[in-house]
């Protein structure tokens, strides 16, 4: 009543802008409690390849990373040869959970050739795309895969949800601006905080 009062508009054009910006994700009706504003979901662009520091900005989210590790790792069959690594290579592995206004958003598991050991000396609580290009490298391509997944009892603990929850599950081969592999990135995403683009 308020809301036709202020705006001079009749009720049923209020229930169907309410009705709109609940299905956009920017309201969200709780039975018996009312409507609330909704936490925005950040959208990842997989037409292009862009940072999650990027996505959240363009979003007026504050990024934030936490790194997990960063090893040596043996790399598993889909990244041997994504990168074209030896047989009895490694990678380069870095871990680390991806934050949204202090609130986990995701889980990024990301694999580089050993031409990229620099990067275990690297500040990584920042964009890796931004260190990249510092360096002459930008990532240029991707190729995407998008499932779904559920969240194991690891996966559950740091990104504050419960186990066996939904999760999309993104797994991306990168490319440079000449063609070459540059990174696989593995990542587990809470769906209620994210969305993509396609």
């Amino acid at each position: 009543q308020e809301l036709c009062e202020t705006y001079q508009v009749s009720r049923v054009t209020v229930r169907k802008a309410l009705s709109e910006l609940t299905q956009e994700g920017l309201l969200k009706r709780h039975q018996g409690k009312g409507t609330f504003v909704g936490i925005p979901r950040i959208q990842k662009d997989l037409r292009s390849v862009n940072s999650f520091h990027d996505a959240c900005r363009m979003m007026g989210c504050t990024p934030g990373t936490r790194v997990l590790h960063v090893q040596w790792a043996h790399p598993e069959e889909a990244d041997r040869a994504a990168l074209g690594c030896e047989d009895d290579g490694m990678v380069v592995e870095i871990v680390r959970l991806r934050l949204a206004d202090g609130m986990p958003v995701m889980l990024e598991t990301n694999r580089f050739p050993p031409a990229y050991a620099w990067l275990m000396e690297a500040d990584l609580t920042g964009s890796l795309y931004a260190l990249l290009e510092e360096r002459g490298v930008e990532a240029h391509q991707a190729i995407h895969e998008v499932s779904l997944c559920y969240a194991t009892p690891a996966q559950a603990k740091v990104l504050e949800i419960a186990p066996g929850d939904a999760l999309l599950s993104l797994h991306e081969v990168i490319y440079d601006q000449s063609g070459h592999p540059l990174h696989t990135s593995r990542q587990v995403i809470r769906g209620d905080r994210f969305t993509f683009r396609i």
